[in-house]
């Protein structure tokens, strides 16, 4: 911005008895956001511009006219070629000028966006985050990493200062800062299961029905995980019905186990609507205990 209308900014603040605080909650911004506006800095977008004419009560040509000359475009060099390439080397040092340039380079390695010390980087390998203070995100194919404390370690390698998010959901987190999770142990279902197939083929020769043993691999993981979340829904009901209806067809020679799959739709139905009564009993829970809060405090007023 130019630092004649940064100045004019500060002018006309002040003259409307307005600290940078007072102004940033009617704006509904932060105060750095004011702050860099009035230190040339950063620029106002057009729907703030529009509330700051609005507030000052002046107009728009009035609050940005200025003497100077309006800057011709520079002729791009060399240089812009390469930011992408800088950025992504620089983000895997974990390093960083902080400059306070913005500006967007487009090319084969991704997008590049920089803006006010903060970088934002998508590429073929994932997309890079880096704040001002240091703090950096990456999302890539080997899961989320998050660091706020602006450490130097590449995401990549085994220093990396920050939490690491990994398949289905887990954290891991470095221990020097006090963030120690103890790794969750899995049970070897699928191993135990295996197993025991293996030996009834080999021993009882009954490879066929047994294989219908490798079907109790996704219904007891999904039973364990619907034990841990609390939450019926993640178990593989489906899968368990499949069992009876082929169990009751190979072994009895019955097929009309197939009315075991409309029990499928009650069952989801059922999980939902206990579910949802749990969530209602509880909000009804909390909002009898916030009007028995209110009451005895409007007691304890009067007393």
């Amino acid at each position: 911005m130019n630092i004649e209308i940064a100045n004019r900014l500060v002018n006309l603040r002040k003259a409307n008895n307005l600290s940078q605080e007072a102004l940033a909650e009617k704006l509904g911004i932060s105060r750095q956001a004011v702050s860099k506006w009035e230190r040339a800095e950063a620029s106002p977008d057009t729907d703030n511009l529009i509330l700051l004419a609005r507030l000052y009560g002046v107009s728009l040509d009035e609050l940005l006219r200025t003497e100077d000359e309006i800057p011709m475009p520079e002729e791009p060099d060399e240089q812009d070629e390469t930011d992408t390439d800088d950025f992504v080397k620089k983000w895997n040092a974990g390093t960083g000028n902080g400059d306070e340039n913005v500006g967007v380079h487009i090319g084969i390695e991704g997008i590049d966006v920089q803006k006010d010390g903060q970088r934002v980087h998508v590429g073929w390998n994932g997309i890079h985050v880096e704040e001002e203070g240091g703090e950096k995100v990456h999302v890539g194919w080997n899961g989320i990493y998050a660091d706020e404390h602006g450490g130097s370690a590449s995401c990549e390698e085994d220093g990396w200062d920050g939490i690491h998010i990994v398949e289905n959901g887990r954290e891991v987190f470095p221990g020097e800062r006090g963030w120690t999770t103890q790794p969750r142990l899995r049970f070897p279902t699928a191993l135990i299961v295996c197993i025991a197939y293996l030996v009834i083929g080999i021993v009882y020769h009954a490879w066929h029905p047994g294989w219908l043993l490798l079907l109790w691999i996704p219904i007891l993981e999904s039973l364990i995980t619907a034990v841990r979340r609390r939450n019926a829904s993640h178990f593989a009901y489906p899968v368990l019905m499949l069992l009876v209806f082929l169990s009751i067809g190979f072994l009895e020679g019955n097929w009309m186990g197939w009315i075991a799959f409309l029990t499928i739709p009650v069952y989801y139905s059922l999980v939902s609507f206990i579910k949802d009564l749990i969530c209602h009993l509880r909000w009804k829970k909390r909002q009898k205990k916030q009007a028995c809060d209110v009451q005895q405090s409007s007691t304890e007023g009067e007393s």
